[in-house]
Order: C-alpha cells, then sequence, then structure tokens
C-alpha cells in the first residue's frame, strides 16, 4: 500500500474511531494525557501495520485491540508501576469520558474493577461490540468475554447496592 493510501486511511481511521479510543483507553490508565498518548502510539502502530490487518475483525476491533495492548505496555512499564494513578471522578473529562455525570457512582464502580473484567465491560456496554468483537479484541474466547461480563454485573450490582445503602 502506498504512502498516500495510507495517510487517507489514517485520516479516516482517526475520525471514525478516535473518541472511542480515546475513552478506553482513558478507562483503561486513568488519566487523559496518557490516554491521549496511547490513542495516538495505537494510530501510529496501525499505520505502520496496516499491511497486516487482514479483515479477520473490524476495522474497530483490530483499532481497539491495538489500544488495549499498548494500555497494558504503559501500565507494565517501571515508571507506571511506581507512580500512583488513583482515578478520582474530578479526573474524568467532561467529553471523553464513557460516562454521564449522573452515572457518578456507576463510574466509580466500573473504574475500581480488576482490569480484565473493566475491558469486558468497557468494550460490550460501552464500545457496543458484540461478544465475539470483544473477545477477539482481548484475544480470548467468547465465552470468556460472557464469564467476565457476569462477574463484573455481579460486582457491580454488589458495590451498587452497598453504596445506596450507606446512602
Amino acid at each position: 500500500m502506498e504512502r498516500s493510501e495510507r495517510d487517507r486511511w489514517l485520516e479516516g481511521a482517526m475520525a471514525r474511531w478516535e473518541q472511542s479510543l480515546l475513552r478506553t483507553c482513558f478507562a483503561y490508565l486513568g488519566d487523559l494525557s496518557l490516554a491521549e498518548d496511547a490513542v495516538q502510539e495505537t494510530f501510529l502502530k496501525a499505520w505502520k501495520n496496516l499491511d497486516r490487518f487482514r479483515g479477520e475483525a473490524s476495522e474497530k476491533t483490530w483499532l481497539l485491540r491495538i489500544a488495549i495492548n499498548t494500555c497494558k505496555d504503559v501500565r507494565r512499564s517501571a515508571w507506571f508501576r511506581r507512580v500512583n494513578r488513583a482515578v478520582s471522578l474530578d479526573s474524568l473529562p467532561k467529553a471523553p469520558a464513557p460516562f454521564a455525570p449522573r452515572d457518578h457512582e456507576l463510574a466509580r464502580a466500573v473504574l475500581s474493577l480488576r482490569p480484565q473484567l473493566r475491558e469486558a465491560v468497557l468494550l460490550c456496554w460501552y464500545q457496543e461490540l458484540s461478544a465475539s468483537e470483544a473477545a477477539r479484541a482481548l484475544g480470548v474466547s467468547r465465552s470468556t468475554v460472557y464469564n467476565r461480563l457476569n462477574k463484573a454485573r455481579r460486582r457491580l450490582r454488589g458495590e451498587l447496592e452497598a453504596w445506596h445503602e450507606e446512602k
């Protein structure tokens, strides 16, 4: 593929998926500037490897897979582990956050899930991917996605019920 074709693809992909990827990366990393960097890195990796895209998954699923792996790399870095990255609701960006202001308790609960459960929730509930698409993006089976969603649903229900009892 020629460079001009790659550049046209990149412009289109950014227009279509940048906000969606930003929401996913932010929810995964809990920091808007890190999420923006991860999205840029995702598009750079996709642009460089566009010839490897075989169309077995949708473009969105392929890009989400790259974004999730990029976020995992950031989280594994020694620098990230040394820095306390606790997510507070005050740090949620207004536009790209996957949560409406009235859903703060749900946002808090979703962001407190362990990463594997949070990934499944974000992809299926907020990105509206099917379980099969989420499985391809995460590199797991469809039944694993269903199991993670069920565990997440139980944990969220318990946490939100406890929160409402406190009120």
